[in-house]
């Protein structure tokens, strides 16, 4: 934003900026303004409106009004604003369009406010602004003006002899009678005849040293309170400094340069002019702090003057000090001032406008969706039984597609959650384990060496070249003992994964019902034991079984056992003739030195026969295994979901201990607390959208 100011009381003032808003509200705005500005929007040509401003140079001529005060068509707009912050709408992260007024202590705040508003304001020693003091200036055609202060929910009229006094008591009643500061402010309306319409927050005066009372850290909240003012964009930072310092190291300063580098919403006041007027005019103009909007200087009230006796006394100075009047007439007075802040305070209000009107609709969209999400309030026990049942019927609807249809649209971002994908890693890695485990690398030293000793101890009286039966059965059971406690392992891993798929869902489908959740919690868990103990003791049966017998249907057994018996006449061949060269190629073993079994000739053909029968017959065993606890598993999580988990927690809530569908019925804090406020959110929200769009119909209206 560039404004330019007339450099003498005959030019006319005039004010350039690019637009943010439509071209109708620009219309309405330019209509609004008799402050002689020229708007240039880059969607139209330019448009010029001048009015003169008052003439601030002959001392008899200055009117009593500050500043020509707005037309009924532009007051609305900062009554609308006023009422949101009323409203308190930026508690819900909705920034208001301010000016903020911040200084070091003693930099003459309270003097420029005074002249501003025509009213005497706290004074004393120390900080006299302990809470935020919201002062809304609005001109009042009445002879009589009217003064009351809002703070705490209450009003309370005043007038202004007793304004002051007023202010202490509010501030009392909210910081205490110490001399501490608190955030919870006072709004103070001055309606007065000749008073610009502004509205402005003023902040505690910066002090880095606590006086007695003050509290040690009163530096660190006095800073604290002014960033949380002007960090947001939407604030005009109204930067007091003193006409006696060095404005580079003022603290003031340095708090606004951290939120606006560049300075484009910070206009300097500088107080005390008649104080320092030397070097004034060289730090005005040389900046060395980066003021974007500006610089006004003033002159204090002194004394018992009156304020229209002031205003006279600070022209004559700026008109006839031989140091000031060296002074841009554009940049000093309290008139000019008061010009400035109009102005700034137009533009922001028509640049924000657009934008808290989008942010209050979205806000009250997001917020109306939550509650609506939210479940109604149970009041009666068929109410809680049809939430259950909704909760129940989405919980196993959630659960159908998680652990057996291997959708997982609800959980898409977490892996954990996809559990068909994780029940079937679970499984491949029992599968491999159990594979490379069961069928372990033996030394080729001891090949066949298990068998001869089997076949020596289980030989009987009968026909030779037979394999015992009791033989193999007997290295069948130490094969299965090697791989015992693999399946047991798997079926505790699953169902621990099963059990945290379970409650994790059951937990979200009752996150708005508190109450349910321990019963649901605690069913589910105890479910779950039940079927992991049910699911071990089938898994004890299917290995009991497979030591039980040596049997399959499955017809590679015999493929795998005639294709490995193809090299059984060279082994017989290596064992019976000593001449031989005793290493051999076996599928599935390797080159093996057989010469060793030329002491077994006798078992030899025999022990194997049994080698390469338990061969064919173990991979079988070991891919059965893996089939049935899968199929086991599948089965289970079909009865758990479909009819199991349900049966379970109903009895859980209905159990002896349970109550758990009345329980249902009391609201847990942490939900009754968010419903609540919800509610007073969006009655707020409601309330502001209320106002603003009361004032673009108003807008709209004038187009």
């Amino acid at each position: 934003m560039h404004i330019s100011h007339c450099i003498n009381s005959k030019r006319l003032y005039s004010l350039q900026f690019t637009m943010f808003f439509p071209f109708s509200i620009l219309g309405f705005i330019i209509v609004l303004f008799p402050l002689g500005m020229i708007y240039q929007s880059n969607a139209a040509a330019a448009l010029e409106v001048s009015v003169p401003v008052y003439d601030i140079s002959p001392i008899s001529a200055i009117p009593t009004p500050l500043v020509s005060s707005y037309n009924d068509r532009i007051r609305p707009l900062l009554d609308a604003v006023d009422r949101l912050r009323n409203l308190k709408v930026m508690k819900e992260g909705i920034q208001l369009p301010t000016i903020v007024v911040v200084g070091d202590q003693s930099s003459g705040k309270s003097s420029v406010l005074e002249s501003l508003a025509g009213i005497s304001l706290p004074r004393g020693l120390g900080i006299c602004t302990r809470v935020p003091l919201v002062m809304r200036l609005q001109h009042h055609y009445d002879d009589e003006p009217r003064l009351f202060l809002e703070y705490m929910g209450k009003t309370v009229e005043t007038d202004e002899q007793n304004v002051s006094d007023a202010i202490n008591l509010a501030t009392q009643e909210i910081a205490g009678n110490a001399k501490g500061i608190s955030n919870s402010p006072i709004t103070l309306v001055v309606k007065k005849n000749g008073v610009p319409d502004l509205t402005m927050v003023d902040l505690p005066g910066i002090t880095r040293v606590p006086v007695h009372g003050q509290p040690e850290n009163i530096y660190e909240q006095i800073r604290e309170m002014i960033m949380e003012y002007i960090t947001p964009e939407e604030s005009i930072i109204l930067n007091v400094l003193s006409a006696t310092v060095d404005f580079t190291t003022c603290e003031s300063i340095m708090m606004s340069q951290s939120v606006d580098k560049t300075g484009q919403r910070t206009l300097a006041v500088v107080t005390k002019a008649d104080k320092a007027p030397e070097g004034l005019l060289e730090k005005v103009t040389n900046d060395d702090v980066s003021i974007g909007l500006g610089y006004v200087c003033v002159r204090n009230r002194i004394g018992e003057e009156t304020y229209e006796e002031a205003r006279i006394e600070e022209a004559r100075l700026f008109e006839t000090h031989p140091l000031l009047s060296k002074i841009d007439k554009s940049i000093v007075g309290i008139p000019m001032l008061a010009h400035n802040l109009v102005e700034i305070q137009a533009n922001i209000i028509s640049k924000c406008l657009p934008n808290i009107v989008r942010q209050i609709n979205d806000k009250l969209t997001a917020n109306v969706a939550e509650l609506n999400n939210m479940p109604q309030h149970l009041s009666s026990i068929p109410e809680a039984m049809a939430a259950f049942m909704q909760v129940m019927g989405s919980a196993k609807e959630s659960l159908r597609k998680i652990l057996i249809r291997g959708e997982y649209d609800e959980f898409p971002e977490d892996d954990n959650m996809h559990a068909t994908a994780r029940l079937a890693d679970i499984l491949s890695d029992f599968s491999n384990k159990l594979l490379f485990f069961g069928i372990p690398k033996e030394n080729p030293r001891d090949f066949l060496i298990e068998e001869v000793r089997v076949l020596e101890e289980s030989k009987g009286i009968g026909l030779p070249n037979f394999i015992p039966r009791s033989g193999f059965i007997t290295i069948l059971h130490r094969k299965i003992v090697g791989i015992y406690g693999m399946p047991f392992g798997f079926m505790a891993d699953a169902w621990a994964y099963i059990e945290t798929v379970v409650v994790n869902v059951l937990m979200k489908h009752c996150d708005n019902y508190p109450p349910l959740q321990p019963s649901t919690k605690r069913a589910a868990n105890n479910l779950i034991a039940k079927m992991k103990e049910l699911s071990i003791a089938r898994v004890k049966e299917i290995v009991e079984m497979e030591k039980l017998a040596d049997y399959t249907c499955n017809p590679e057994y015999m493929i795998t056992w005639n294709k490995l018996m193809a090299c059984q006449e060279q082994f017989m061949k290596i064992v019976e003739n000593g001449s031989e060269n005793p290493v051999m190629e076996i599928e599935g073993f390797g080159r093996i030195d057989v010469g060793h079994m030329r002491q077994y000739k006798e078992v030899a053909q025999q022990a194997f026969d049994m080698k390469l029968r338990m061969t064919a017959y173990w991979k079988i065993v070991l891919r059965r295994l893996v089939d049935s606890m899968a199929l086991h598993l599948l089965f289970s999580i079909q009865n758990l979901v479909n009819k199991d988990l349900e049966v379970e927690i109903v009895n859980e809530l209905m159990g002896p201990y349970g109550d758990g569908i009345k329980r249902l019925l009391e609201e847990s804090p942490s939900v009754a607390g968010k419903r609540d406020r919800l509610n007073k959110s969006i009655k707020l929200l409601k309330q502001s959208k209320d106002v603003v769009s009361k004032i673009m119909d108003k807008i709209a209206a004038y187009e």
